[in-house]
């Protein structure tokens, strides 16, 4: 597998994460409105939950079944969250992301997601797209509409302790 390159967009630079990157990681996802509105990132996150994901990653693009990216800012090279295919079995690809707090509201988790399905379905090998989001989380729907991903269903999951309603999408790319 070749290195993991990075992308660009108009305003991001998608980046492999490194461990430097942590302190802001645990930081920006340390936020309780992340964890509210995601299903894998607890609250509290620590720094060395962190560093542990991030140590994570090359194996995971080595391996082909996953790609993980830091999303950045081209002006300032600021990080400011994540887009990611935390699995990627089969040509199928599960897309998630994350944008810290401050930065929500700029359209960035859509730019940045565009970005990385484009790359995964000409690089990767993605013939289908999956992605989900907490029924509440509706600036997550926005991004999965814009991107044209189709509705499946609505399931009750056990995440973090509690039961949550989650929607689901799948689409042929």
């Amino acid at each position: 597998m070749l290195p993991q390159p990075q992308l660009e967009t108009k305003r991001l630079v998608l980046r492999p994460f490194t461990q430097s990157d942590s302190d802001i990681v645990a930081q920006l996802a340390g936020d309780k409105r992340i964890a509210d509105m995601t299903a894998n990132i607890p609250h509290p996150y620590e720094l060395n939950m962190a560093e542990s994901w991030i140590a994570a990653h090359q194996a995971k693009w080595e391996s082909g079944k996953g790609a993980v990216y830091a999303v950045t800012l081209k002006s300032d090279q600021q990080l400011i969250g994540t887009v990611s295919f935390p699995s990627i079995e089969e040509g199928v690809g599960v897309l998630g992301y994350w944008i810290g707090v401050p930065y929500w509201g700029n359209g960035y988790a859509f730019e940045a997601s565009r970005t990385l399905v484009d790359f995964a379905k000409e690089h990767l090998g993605m013939k289908y797209l999956e992605v989900m989001h907490l029924e509440e989380n509706q600036q997550s729907q926005s991004v999965i509409r814009k991107l044209g991903v189709e509705y499946t269903d609505t399931r009750t999951n056990r995440m973090q302790g509690k039961e949550r309603r989650v929607k689901y999408y799948r689409s042929k790319l």
